[in-house]
């Protein structure tokens, strides 16, 4: 596939999430695909295997966090890279608290569907956001 094609693809299961569309992003998945979202003290973090591991992932995004703007502001390729660099605001459902973030997903494409995605976020601000009035405080 060209480096074109791979952007386009990106974009695509971007537009498809933007949808709620999951049949449409099973569909640009490897049926193996990872998803690694770094941090800890908030609800998305960790890694999601398969289909089952996705599905796993887009449901717990929908119960717990609520996503108000999502921007991707540039597409940076090489080979089957696809680096994604944005910005996201929104709350986390259960604290009500608001959360920034910038970050750059690395994406790799093989033979027309996602394999890897990598996440590079705020984990921060993301834990911040997650963090309860009973949470330790450190």
């Amino acid at each position: 596939m060209s480096i074109e094609n791979n952007v386009q693809i990106v974009k695509d299961f971007f537009a498809a999430m933007g949808r709620g569309d999951r049949q449409g992003l099973l569909a640009l998945t490897a049926e193996d695909i990872e998803w690694i979202i770094p941090g800890e003290d908030w609800p998305l973090a960790g890694t999601y295997r398969g289909h089952a591991g996705l599905q796993d992932l887009l449901q717990k995004a929908s119960d717990k966090v609520e996503t108000s703007v999502m921007e991707h502001r540039e597409y940076v390729a090489q080979g089957d890279r696809v680096l994604v660099v944005g910005f996201a605001s929104g709350k986390i459902k259960a604290t009500k608290k608001a959360w920034d973030d910038d970050w750059v997903f690395a994406i790799t494409v093989r033979s027309g569907k996602l394999t890897k995605i990598r996440e590079y976020v705020d984990t921060q601000a993301l834990a911040r956001a997650s963090e309860t009035d009973a949470s330790p405080k450190p």
